[in-house]
């Protein structure tokens, strides 16, 4: 049984920062892709960043020079560091893999970007 759990959400202003982590309970989890993806009210939810066991990284370009994903193998644990967020980062921001032919996500976490 794959579970991820998120945190770290929460309300910032523009240009704020915060630090998203998931936490993985998987058997296996240095030599997993991981990913956090955002959902926007409306929006279909978008790839916002991947990392994977050889800690090969990609971003999308919105959010390229802002955001770092980072991966710590001995706690299974991954991290979204956001910086410099504009109101268009507002998003419920999932954390994913895919193990064993299935795709797994955690509940999400909220990140709202406003004054």
């Amino acid at each position: 049984q794959v579970q991820l759990v998120e945190s770290g959400g929460g309300l910032v202003q523009p240009g704020g920062s915060l630090r998203l982590s998931c936490a993985a309970s998987i058997g296996i989890f240095s030599s997993n892709t991981m990913a956090w993806y955002r959902q926007a009210p409306g929006k279909q939810r978008e790839l916002v960043a991947a990392i994977s066991g050889g800690l090969s990284t990609n971003y999308a370009d919105s959010v390229k020079g802002r955001f770092t994903i980072s991966r710590d193998n001995a706690k299974k644990m991954v991290y979204l560091q956001m910086n410099s967020l504009k109101p268009e980062d507002t998003a419920v921001y999932y954390c994913s893999v895919r193990t064993g032919g299935e795709g797994y996500w955690g509940q999400g976490t909220q990140v709202t970007v406003s004054y």
